[in-house]
């Protein structure tokens, strides 16, 4: 995936593959590969690529994106028909459907009808549409990441147009983003992350699979709403906390910034737009979009923001809308009111918040104890009040400094800092870092994304002796064999589950252990990868993708179910409702 391209429309996407020969989709890949390493040059809305010496492939993006296949233009003899525009298209990052939120509250997008309030059961538009979700992602998840090239993406991408316009936009999102998430695995994207994958393949199947038998609220739950709506929220004085860099495989970048107003209530401001790496470490000198504020982001998370007519949306992002006015105002340190109260509630009080809102940020006040070694590397070993956390890396991009700044902070064992983390969802207490204190200034607050430390910011003495750090967990505790297996599928195939393993073992150790339901999963996603009927003549039939993705959802489900309720006792809280 090249994101110096723009985003391009999955339907976009899904016509121009669809449109090729079968010759040419075999070469697709290859192509699609080759033309993500070419030069891109940007002018205004238009995008040129060269493809050789004398021709060129353009891509025209008014408002930043492609949304038709007319808009991606190649200059070689073979045009239109030809392998580079389809090309372009499988290499360019995916606009999202109906990306970014708007003003009044209720608005739908254009092409959307919204879908009755008082519709007790999905239409049969909306059935067939889930019907054909599930099986583009049915069949991505039988060949694997190294199987679901172009081809299958593009027919998961025409699924998901055609469950925008059946009014399932939870369903279009969520294709987008496996598919995002799929070319971001192939091309070796830092940023990938394979647990990411397998959350937004179950996010997708998940939904896709009950339309047809949901009703009432479970139906609206699972069909979603294409836009945020924003409410009038008065005025607002609110207190900036930190802000972090933006950069996703979807090819956008930014910054968001997070503040609180004096009852502790959480509130963002962002500018998020098509972009790399460039925009996510230079969005932060921008100025906030919101009043006639000339405040940056990186300004704004020191200081405060009065703010009148404001709009917001139920994530707590701050709408921009013509009526509202902001103007700056003093803010506060770490340690001072208002925001010294988010430091005061306790740890497992803020977990629970964490775990039912979503937005998964903790305020902590740690002692560093060393470093753990884990499979993706290193990580933090932490202590807040008797607790053990781990502290990782919230990205793994080397433009942004996340995980330089980690590893010159394990040179400083007994270190007392403030910390804003975000919970990461595991066995065992972990976050991701975001925002501290500075190790040698209190009263200064650093964002671990955008400013990087120096060995000089580090104490040289008297630092006081941090407890020991336990023996960290064994990853191969008895859920993980069952959760490596749902791993195993996404980035090998139905294949690969299939092959002869170590499965009665694993079943018998799952009962063992009293996970007998895991246990039964586990039998059950193997029998259905390697079990392959005959014909009448005693002839292999073809597999059926959808039944093996089925027991991959009933597994998958489990595993992240149990990995949540394991997650919320190592915080020492219960499983919020």
């Amino acid at each position: 995936m090249n994101p110096n391209l723009p985003p391009v429309a999955p339907a976009v996407t899904a016509a121009l593959v669809t449109a090729l020969s079968p010759r040419l989709r075999k070469r697709l890949d290859a192509a699609a590969a080759k033309l993500a390493g070419r030069p891109v040059v940007r002018d205004g809305d238009t995008v040129r690529v060269a493809i050789d010496d004398d021709t060129d492939l353009e891509l025209h993006a008014p408002g930043g994106t492609v949304t038709s296949t007319g808009a991606i233009r190649c200059g070689c003899l073979l045009a239109p028909d030809c392998l580079h525009r389809a090309s372009a298209a499988s290499a360019a990052p995916v606009a999202e459907p109906d990306a970014g939120d708007t003003e009044p509250v209720g608005a739908e997008p254009d092409g959307v009808a919204a879908p009755p309030e008082a519709a007790e059961t999905a239409t049969p538009q909306q059935c067939a549409a889930a019907g054909a979700v599930r099986g583009a992602a049915a069949a991505v998840l039988e060949a694997g990441v190294d199987g679901a090239g172009a081809v299958p993406q593009a027919e998961l991408l025409r699924a998901a147009h055609t469950a925008r316009i059946a009014g399932l936009p939870r369903i279009a999102s969520a294709a987008v983003s496996v598919v995002t998430r799929l070319r971001a695995a192939r091309s070796g994207d830092p940023a990938h992350r394979l647990a990411d994958l397998v959350e937004a393949l179950r996010e997708l199947l998940g939904p896709a699979h009950r339309v047809p038998h949901a009703a009432g609220p479970e139906l609206a739950a699972v069909r979603g709403t294409a836009r945020q709506p924003y409410s009038p929220d008065g005025s607002l004085r609110l207190y900036g906390l930190f802000s972090e860099p933006v950069l996703t495989a979807s090819g956008h970048a930014g910054a968001v910034t997070w503040t609180a107003d004096a009852d502790g209530r959480l509130h963002t401001v962002s500018d998020v737009l098509p972009g790399g790496p460039g925009r996510a470490t230079g969005a932060a000198d921008r100025s906030v979009r919101i009043g006639d504020t000339a405040l940056t982001h990186r300004e704004l998370s020191r200081a405060g923001l009065a703010v009148s007519g404001a709009t917001v949306s139920p994530t707590g992002r701050l709408g921009a809308g013509a009526g509202v006015r902001a103007v700056r105002a003093s803010g506060a340190s770490w340690t001072g009111e208002p925001l010294d109260r988010l430091w005061s509630v306790p740890v497992a009080d803020q977990a629970a918040r964490a775990l039912a809102t979503g937005d998964g940020l903790l305020f902590l006040d740690v002692t560093l104890t060393g470093t753990v070694r884990e499979s993706g590397g290193d990580c933090l070993l932490a202590d807040c009040d008797g607790l053990t956390i781990r502290l990782t890396a919230a990205h793994d991009h080397p433009a942004l400094p996340y995980r330089d700044n980690l590893r010159l902070l394990a040179a400083a064992p007994g270190l007392r800092l403030r910390v804003v983390v975000r919970l990461d969802p595991a066995p065992h207490a972990r976050a991701r870092l975001l925002a501290l204190s500075h190790p040698t200034d209190p009263e200064t607050r650093l964002d671990a994304g955008l400013d990087r430390l120096q060995r000089a910011d580090l104490p040289t003495s008297g630092l006081p002796a941090g407890p020991a750090a336990p023996l960290a967990a064994s990853d191969d505790a008895p859920l993980h064999l069952l959760h490596r297996r749902v791993q195993q599928a996404v980035s090998g195939g139905r294949r690969v589950v299939a092959l002869p393993s170590t499965v009665p073992a694993d079943t018998h150790r799952l009962r063992r252990a009293g996970l007998a339901t895991a246990a039964d999963l586990l039998a059950d996603l193997h029998a259905r990868a390697a079990t392959r009927d005959r014909d009448a003549f005693g002839r292999l039939l073809p597999t059926d993708p959808v039944h093996f993705a089925h027991a991959w959802l009933a597994a998958a489900t489990y595993t992240a179910e149990v990995e949540r309720a394991l997650c919320a006792a190592a915080w020492g809280t219960d499983v919020p409702e």
